[in-house]
């Protein structure tokens, strides 16, 4: 399964209301969960598993060993606005894919309304994925990153 089948299970999920949804597909088993925060509704991380099942009880599918079973977590854009990598056009970016990340680490800015809102990062982890280019428009719970927790 790739990145694409994974963004439309999850929109498969938010589409009917659903909270969890576990998919076995050509050996490969995804365990998609939201998990929610406060009361406005908004979804905070999906945590994706992924592990390898059994193929009628021979020998187990694994593509690496250490891809047995991968958590990702996928950081949402918590307003509508453009999304910016860095501080100003002439700047580093905040962080690159592959980057090791701390908690309370700006990730990226959203502009709203003239305002620039830092993103800060809630976990320690990798950066596996921007989803999102630079001065790209983002909507309310979009994802913008994919985050391998360490």
């Amino acid at each position: 399964m790739n990145v694409k089948e994974i963004k439309e299970m999850v929109n498969l999920m938010n589409e009917n209301g659903l909270v969890e949804l576990e998919i076995e597909k050509e050996g490969m088993r995804i365990r998609l969960k939201k998990t929610m925060v406060g009361s406005e509704g908004f979804s905070g991380p999906i945590v994706v598993e992924r592990q390898a099942v059994a193929d009628a009880g021979v020998k187990q599918i694994v593509e690496s060993p250490k891809e047995a079973l991968v958590k990702t977590l996928e950081v949402k854009s918590p307003m509508v606005g453009t999304f910016y990598r860095s501080p100003s056009p002439e700047a580093a970016s905040y962080v690159d894919v592959g980057q090791t990340i701390e908690p309370g680490q700006v990730i990226c800015i959203i502009e709203a309304m003239k305002l620039m809102n830092e993103i800060k990062s809630e976990v320690r982890g990798k950066i596996l994925e921007i989803l999102v280019d630079n001065a790209e428009p983002v909507e309310f719970g979009q994802s913008i990153f994919l985050i391998e927790p360490l």
